[in-house]
């Protein structure tokens, strides 16, 4: 196992380097920053735009960058914002963002789990059924309608009609609305309606993979044995199916942890929720490259972390899976 890990990492270095040039190189071909900064001001001249991208580093070779830019990495700096925030440290800007995405994001995968692998057990238990057929269809239309139209259809209906839900926002903007004076209520009031909306539009997928899965494991020569040696059909479920069929569940956590922040900025801009994706949606609008990479570099650190433990769950999940 420690060598394996070994190996992984080993892998990971040069895979983790090519995105960081890739990343780096895109974001530069993008545009000017300066010229975006300055576009409103039609007093501003040349040698201004000129100073401004000499302290921002930008008048340097496109190789002098990222040699600074890997540097400065190596000592966790990852540069200053250029337009958002006063110029605040990049690292300062995803530590106060970042709590917010993963307090949704996880919130979703934990519920969409607890009820779809259930479900999908249930559905594949009953195959062909009105049950399996209300499921698989429910899960395909979930799995079809984009996310962002679920938020704003949920806003529509829930927020502006009903007036159940707050529509945008983490908190109330003054304390006299929160609710019973709650500043932590206040919070789960907020977040209820992004989390159903996330949490349906995930939950469909895994439904899908658990039923699917179940039915194929279900059809095995060893479960068959299983039932005919008398075993409890809860037993031959929960106790030799289950666990077989939980890989490709593992695979999409893994994968669905990995770009957990990637997958943010579609949820947090409908809801107007104040996390890394919206805040990277702000920073590609006015090209901040720090923020922008940024958080491409947390995402990929995640990501490939993320592989890294799929990876190793494989093989306490099932040992006919050998870790070489």
């Amino acid at each position: 196992m420690i060598r394996y890990i070994i190996r992984r990492f080993i892998y990971l270095i040069p895979l983790f380097f090519g995105i960081l040039i890739i990343v780096f190189v895109a974001s530069r071909i993008a545009g000017d920053p300066v010229q975006l900064m300055t576009v409103q001001n039609p007093h501003i001249t040349a040698e201004a735009r000129q100073n401004l991208a000499e302290y921002y580093g930008l008048d340097k070779p496109l190789y002098y960058q990222f040699f600074i830019f890997i540097s400065e990495l190596f000592q966790g700096d990852l540069g200053n914002s250029y337009a958002l925030r006063g110029g605040i440290a990049v690292t300062t800007l995803i530590g106060d963002y970042a709590w917010l995405t993963f307090e949704l994001q996880i919130a979703a995968l934990f519920l969409s789990l607890l009820i779809a692998i259930p479900i999908g057990i249930i559905s594949a238990k009953k195959q062909y059924s009105k049950l399996d057929v209300s499921v698989t269809t429910t899960s395909l239309l979930g799995t079809c309608i984009p996310v962002f139209y679920m938020g704003i259809i949920a806003i529509i209906i829930f927020a502006y009609f009903l007036g159940w839900f707050p529509a945008f926002g983490a908190h109330s903007l003054v304390a006299e609305r929160y609710p019973f004076g709650s500043y932590e209520l206040d919070g789960l009031w907020h977040i209820a309606l992004p989390t159903a909306v996330l949490t349906f539009a995930t939950l469909a997928p895994v439904v899908l993979l658990v039923r699917s899965s179940m039915l194929e494991v279900l059809r095995q020569d060893y479960i068959l044995a299983a039932r005919a040696s008398g075993l409890s059909e809860r037993t031959v479920i929960y106790k030799h199916a289950l666990r077989n069929a939980l890989i490709p569940v593992v695979t999409y956590v893994g994968l669905y942890f990995g770009a957990m922040l990637a997958g943010a900025p579609v949820t947090e801009t409908v809801f107007n929720w104040p996390g890394v994706g919206r805040l990277f949606v702000e920073a590609t609008t006015k090209l901040d490259f720090p923020i922008i990479i940024g958080i491409t570099v947390f995402i990929t650190l995640m990501t490939l972390i993320a592989n890294l433990i799929t990876d190793i769950t494989y093989g306490y999940i099932d040992p006919r899976i050998r870790l070489e």
